[in-house]
């Protein structure tokens, strides 16, 4: 395909709002890197992060997702497809970065971790300079980086959260999700301040008990932490969505006119509407620098 051609296609999708494949889009300066997290298992957070994903993708965003669930990597799992490859290819320098992207259903690209995050954590400064000038490659491929991280108040977890420009905080209207909901970012405040939470309730029966169960946390962070924390909405429960989870396909794609995708739509619209706090910058670089400085 000659190069007017090519553009003319890029062209024609950005129009029609479809995200590029991250090996033909165009270099950007910077990705916001955000990661997805629990205070416990089991709330849907891995789930929640595909289909955000899609949805940003649906939007015309280049989105990435890198599976940095440390004990549990599922990314994989939750789209039928068995990785052959994970980041600890790369750490070996078994692969280079553009082989460990892979394409699942939408057209999404993720990166699987597994153990290869675990390693991550560990690396010599030899290991960190070579590691980073391959990983920096991304930040140029893609508008948005997710990092699906694992559950709960692991020091791992934490670390990936302090890391990061943006944290989304996944939670469910049950009680025992809401405590470690709670705690998880009480924890990460007291380590570092500047670390910037959005907060989603997921499984919610209805918008009422979303903001009830946003409310609760939102209001005990601002009166014991002394910080806002902004809800950018719900996924509605929905039947369709464990559904979709048995037939390991989104459910975006599987039932894309389902209660939880409609909500699920509506969200990302409201997270795209709130801006990222005007000091973000420095992309992939800053975050490893942050992540790996943290372990040595």
């Amino acid at each position: 395909m000659s190069d007017q051609a090519q553009k003319l296609r890029n062209l024609i999708r950005q129009r029609e709002g479809a995200a590029l494949p991250l090996s033909e889009a165009a270099p950007q300066s910077n990705a916001r890197i955000i990661t997805v997290t629990s205070g416990k298992g089991g709330v849907g957070k891995s789930n929640f992060t595909l289909n955000f994903a899609l949805c940003l993708m649906e939007r015309g965003y280049r989105t990435l997702i890198i599976d940095a669930d440390i004990g549990f990597a599922n990314i994989d799992v939750l789209m039928g497809i068995t990785a052959q490859t994970n980041l600890l290819h790369l750490i070996k320098g078994e692969k280079t970065i553009s082989e460990l992207v892979q394409t699942g259903p939408g057209g999404i690209q993720f990166i699987a971790g597994g153990s290869g995050m675990f390693d991550l954590l560990r690396l010599t400064d030899e290991e960190t300079a070579s590691f980073t000038n391959q990983i920096e490659e991304l930040c140029g491929m893609a508008d948005f980086i997710l990092f699906d991280t694992g559950a709960g108040l692991s020091k791992e977890t934490q670390q990936f959260i302090a890391a990061a420009q943006e944290t989304i905080v996944v939670t469910t209207p049950e009680p025992t999700a809401i405590t470690d909901a709670y705690a998880l970012i009480k924890m990460v405040r007291n380590e570092d301040p500047d670390v910037t939470f959005r907060l989603v309730v997921n499984r919610a029966t209805n918008t009422r008990e979303a903001k009830a169960t946003a409310d609760k946390i939102r209001m005990v962070a601002r009166r014991f932490l002394d910080i806002e924390i902004a809800s950018i909405g719900h996924v509605e429960d929905d039947h369709l969505v464990s559904r979709a989870v048995k037939e390991q396909t989104p459910f975006i794609i599987a039932y894309p006119h389902s209660a939880a995708a409609r909500s699920m739509k509506v969200l990302v619209d409201q997270f795209l509407g709130q801006p990222p706090k005007a000091d973000l910058g420095g992309g992939m670089k800053k975050f490893l620098k942050r992540l790996i400085g943290r372990t040595h």
